[in-house]
Order: structure tokens, then C-alpha cells, then sequence
């Protein structure tokens, strides 16, 4: 069953560009219930989201800019999101914004149980990435998109380009997290590992890296093997992963 999450928006501070896509990518971990944004409409600026409001089914609320300097809109969102907090209508929250200002928004919501997922670029504060249960980068649905609307394969390598490669940190990463779950063989199902990554990193996505998914990522690099076993409950195949021994090299006498 879908939680129910409520979908609030900082509209001064993320790109219009990819709403849809952003939207498809929330409907991923639950029913958005309620979707608001906020941002003063009277600014030029603001003009771009209009018509994706009305085809995306989201509540913008006006929110003046009081005074030169200070953004009204975080005030607005973090006093929204406490009163449907304490409404009890949704499970969790997606907090759509690249703005630090949201940390102890996020911190306080997981407090109460909720569960958070938030949505900004690349250039968020890492405060506020880790405060949250996930986070999703804007920028890989941008290259997602790009991928799929290009027609080219020139096109095609050219955005590939742009994502994240994996680095010995993220191999590390990876290899400590399989031997917290593995069993005495060293194997650790897939679905384990990538429930703690998660915990441990709420940024780390396949998809920084190029990959629709965590098997083709660990695929990907040399130092594991993957596994796949017959589901004796079912007709699916199991995934297990494990790091490889390294060989040692033999002493010379």
C-alpha cells in the first residue's frame, strides 16, 4: 500500500524545467496527497511554473517577500509543514528544495516518524541531504531525460558524460556496507545492501553513476560478484552479492 506524502515545494529555489519528471519520480515512493508551492507570483521570475501548476495538479501559495534579504518562503513552508504534521493525514514528506534552510525541518519531521524524501541539485548542502531518508538529485532526471529525447548517439554518450564517476570511496563504500550484511560465505542479498546504502548515504543512487538500477552498477565493478539464486517461495531470482578475494602475492625467497 502507498504512503501517503505530502509534496512541498521551495519555488524560489528549484528549476521548473523537469516538474514532470520530478513528479513521476515522487510517485516512485508513495501517493502525493497533498502537493504545494510556495514563492511570491507576483516576481517575473515565478512566471515559468504556471502552466506545469495547472498540468501537475500542485497548490501554489503566495508568499511576500517582507523584507529585503530574508526568504518568506522557507517561513511559509516549515509552518505548513508542521500543521500537516500535526493534521496526522500523510506517512511522509518530500521537501523539494536545494536551500540548507530545511535541515532541522527534515531532522524534526523523521523525529516524528515520518518519512522523508528530498529533491534538489547537486549543489544542496550535505546538512540537509543527510537529514533526509533519500535524496534525488535534479540532475538525474535532467540527464534521464535527455536521454530519452535524444536522437542521436553522439547525443547519447554526451549526456552519459555528465554523470558521476565511481570513485575508490564509493568501491569502499560499497564493499564495507556488503560485509555489515553478509553471511559467513561473504554473500549479502542485494536487496540488504541496497536498504543500508541508502541509511548510510540517503544521496547514493545508481543513476548518479549512469545505471538504472544497483546491479548493473555493482556489475559494473571488478571487485564483486553477483549471484543469482532461485526463490523457492517463488518464480524470481534472488540476487547475492559479494566482494572478491584479492589475490596476495607470494613471497619471494
Amino acid at each position: 500500500m502507498d504512503i501517503k506524502l505530502a509534496v512541498l515545494i521551495d519555488g524560489d529555489n528549484i528549476p521548473s524545467a523537469y516538474v514532470k519528471e520530478m513528479m513521476e519520480e515522487i510517485a516512485k515512493y508513495g501517493n502525493p496527497t497533498i502537493k504545494r508551492i510556495y514563492g511570491d507570483w507576483t516576481k517575473p521570475h515565478l512566471s515559468k511554473w504556471k502552466n506545469m501548476l495547472l498540468e501537475n495538479a500542485i497548490t501554489p501559495i503566495q508568499q511576500y517577500g517582507y523584507t529585503t534579504g530574508k526568504n518568506a518562503t522557507d517561513s511559509a513552508m516549515i509552518i505548513d509543514a508542521m500543521d500537516i504534521l500535526y493534521s496526522e493525514k500523510v506517512d511522509g514528506f518530500c521537501l523539494v528544495s536545494s536551500d540548507s534552510d530545511f535541515t532541522r525541518l527534515a531532522t524534526r519531521l523523521r523525529e516524528a516518524g515520518m518519512k522523508v524524501y528530498g529533491i534538489g541539485e547537486k549543489k544542496t548542502p550535505s546538512p540537509f541531504i543527510v537529514a533526509c531518508d533519500k535524496f534525488i538529485y535534479i540532475e538525474i532526471l535532467k540527464n534521464l531525460v535527455e536521454e530519452s529525447t535524444s536522437e542521436s548517439t553522439d547525443k547519447k554518450a554526451s549526456s552519459k558524460n555528465n554523470y558521476d564517476k565511481i570513485t575508490e570511496k564509493d568501491i569502499k563504500l560499497i564493499a564495507t556496507t556488503i560485509d555489515d550484511v553478509a553471511d559467513d560465505d561473504g554473500w549479502a542479498f542485494l536487496g540488504d545492501v541496497g536498504s543500508l546504502l541508502q541509511k548510510k548515504q540517503p544521496n547514493f543512487d545508481s543513476r548518479n553513476y549512469g545505471f538504472q538500477k544497483l546491479t548493473p552498477l555493482i556489475n559494473s565493478i571488478p571487485d564483486f560478484e553477483i549471484e543469482r539464486r532461485e526463490d523457492t517461495k517463488g518464480r524470481m531470482k534472488l540476487i547475492y552479492v559479494k566482494t572478491k578475494e584479492k589475490k596476495s602475492k607470494g613471497r619471494k625467497r
